[in-house]
């Protein structure tokens, strides 16, 4: 018999893993196509794919990102919604320069100040509960921006993955059974006409010295929905060692959601972090976002 570590660490690996950014090989592209020569200076902290610090041949700082595949008009998109937040005071970062290269896109994104905040505090969650109330009805005059996807009952492009919770097994199956139960019930598109980021976590936001919010970044998700959404998934962001911030949160989606509202937003971030896990993380990751999951499951 095989181990059951062992058994899990085969199931992990055999699904694909999202590629991380190789940031000087790609200034190095992004020059050879533009003729721009960006200067490499790091990575970002944080991130699953990453981003890269470089700096423009006249010494401005600037944020260096990609996205695989034929992106191009989505990127585009994004830069465009973006120009729409920051008139609406989001503290959204502009695109600078979109390349498309033969198998990505490469954006260098105007680097806001701030640097990425050591924890989640209280504190943090009043901003970033501010800074969502902000993306109310950003999107109302833009009917041509396609609504945020759940995919309750089919893949996502890339993430929210059905196959690797169907192949682990155990509860990954009962949750994967419950998520497309409730996406057999409600529509597969959100509701609503604000501008949802869909990556809404202490990640993705920076802070000055006294910790106040100067920024929100990674917005490759950005999409017209209900803004709610957001705070699911900074609920999912919650480490487990604080239970006070967590039950915080829990209260705010009760007093914002109404149980039927909040069931296939819950399905759709569960789906998504539990998929991510079993293919990016392992075992001790995915058994607790299972028991997150858990918690509202019906």
């Amino acid at each position: 018999m095989i181990g059951t570590k062992l058994a899990d660490t085969i199931r992990v690996m055999s699904w694909v893993r999202a590629q991380r950014l190789d940031g000087p090989d790609l200034v190095a592209r992004v020059a050879a196509a533009t003729g721009v020569p960006l200067a490499y200076q790091g990575r970002c902290p944080g991130g699953e794919v990453g981003a890269a610090y470089v700096q423009w041949p006249d010494g401005r700082p600037g944020v260096l990102t990609w996205q695989p595949g034929p992106a191009l008009d989505r990127q585009r998109a994004i830069a465009d919604l973006l120009a729409v937040a920051r008139a609406r005071g989001v503290p959204a970062p502009a695109y600078e320069l979109v390349v498309p290269l033969p198998d990505a896109v490469a954006v260098v994104q105007q680097r806001l100040p701030g640097a990425p905040p050591v924890r989640l505090d209280d504190a943090l969650v009043t901003a970033m509960l501010a800074a969502s109330d902000r993306f109310a009805g950003v999107l109302a005059d833009r009917r041509d921006v396609a609504p945020a996807r759940l995919y309750l009952t089919g893949d996502g492009p890339g993430f929210c993955l059905h196959g690797p919770l169907a192949a682990y097994g155990g509860r990954a199956v009962r949750l994967l059974s419950w998520i497309e139960e409730v996406g057999r019930g409600t529509a597969d598109t959100m509701p609503g006409d604000d501008l949802v980021h869909l990556d809404f976590h202490h990640g993705n936001v920076l802070v000055d010295a006294a910790g106040a919010l100067t920024g929100i970044v990674d917005w490759d998700g950005a999409a017209r929905g209900d803004r709610r959404f957001d705070l699911v998934t900074l609920r999912w962001a919650v480490p487990p060692e604080q239970p006070a911030l967590a039950a915080r949160l829990d209260a705010e989606l009760d007093a914002r959601l109404s149980p039927d509202e909040l069931r296939p937003y819950w399905a759709s971030m569960a789906l998504r972090q539990v998929d991510w896990s079993i293919r990016h993380h392992g075992p001790e990751l995915v058994e607790r976002h299972l028991d997150l999951a858990a918690t509202r499951m019906d």
